[in-house]
């Protein structure tokens, strides 16, 4: 049977540890700390990550090198006969852009899927490509199917602080120092390519309860069939606040109890850009039967 190598990048929470054990690949993302390159699950962890942005340090991410790439794919050919390639929204960076157009010096060996998707999203089409490549798929169709079914997950994140909104140019210092003196608590949606504002509201408490509202009005609308099916991932993940998110956790899995579900750490790439303390709530809709 031909062999398929899937690979991702560390924007899908996919740790080093978890990919061996599940069968897959990571490459890291690399960041820049005060000039200082480190590559996240490498030599820059959770919680190292959490230390610099707390001590303000200049934090900036970056994308795997051309030759970082075709290294790590000319590794995996010499025991594989495809690759098929995950990487986070193009919306969000330019490497699905960088590897399509290196991918093309490959002979169809390499297939890079746009799906448009990150975090805990982007790990579930990973887990996807994984049960497709070992149901027999070719990397090509693995793509076709990954790319055909990219719009059928949602992600909903509140911050902890504005402040990582401003330093962005998303929000004005006007709004961001207003928006700090009435607690106010942006909800976030990530929907296709595009992390877009999506609601406000007046501390985390009420936030959380939006998020809750917005998952349910897509398993009551967009979902609706494959959630009477249980076809439908219910997925969570955090910004280094493990308390937190473990009474978030407990939360949706009271009140989702009859749904799959997993929880995760946000990954860095966005965590860089929203700061500490995020939480997020997310859903993917399982892989159609017909297209297995």
């Amino acid at each position: 049977m031909n062999s398929v190598a899937i690979l991702t990048d560390s924007n899908s929470g996919i740790t080093q540890e978890q990919a061996k054990n599940i069968g897959v690949y990571v490459i890291p993302m690399p960041f820049y700390i005060n000039g200082e390159m480190f590559l996240e699950g490498i030599n820059l962890s959770q919680e190292e990550f959490y230390k610099r942005l707390s001590e303000d340090a200049d934090i900036s991410t970056s994308q795997p090198s051309i030759g970082e790439l075709t290294q790590m794919w000319d590794e995996l050919l010499k025991e594989h006969d495809e690759i098929i390639f995950i990487p986070m929204s193009s919306g969000l960076s330019g490497t699905c852009q960088t590897a399509t157009m290196l991918a093309g010096d490959y002979d169809e060996k390499v297939e890079v899927v746009n799906n448009q998707r990150i975090s805990v999203t982007q790990k579930r089409s990973v887990l996807d490509a994984k049960m497709l490549a070992e149901k027999g798929k070719t990397a090509a169709q693995i793509k076709e199917i990954l790319e055909k079914e990219k719009s059928e997950s949602s992600i909903y994140i509140t911050l902890e602080t504005l402040k990582y909104l401003k330093k962005g140019g998303r929000i004005t210092p006007g709004a961001a120092a207003i928006g700090t003196i009435l607690n106010i608590k942006p909800v976030l949606q990530i929907q296709g390519d595009k992390l877009d504002a999506y609601a406000k509201a007046r501390g985390k408490s009420s936030a959380k309860k939006l998020m809750l509202k917005a998952i349910q009005n897509d398993f009551d609308t967009r979902f609706k069939d494959a959630v009477s099916e249980g076809k439908v991932y219910l997925e969570a993940a955090y910004g280094g606040n493990p308390q937190e998110a473990a009474d978030w956790a407990e939360e949706l899995k009271n009140t989702y109890p009859n749904m799959q579900f997993n929880i995760d750490p946000m990954s860095l790439s966005i965590a860089c850009h929203i700061g500490a303390g995020a939480l997020a709530v997310a859903c993917s809709k399982a892989i159609p039967e017909e297209l297995i």
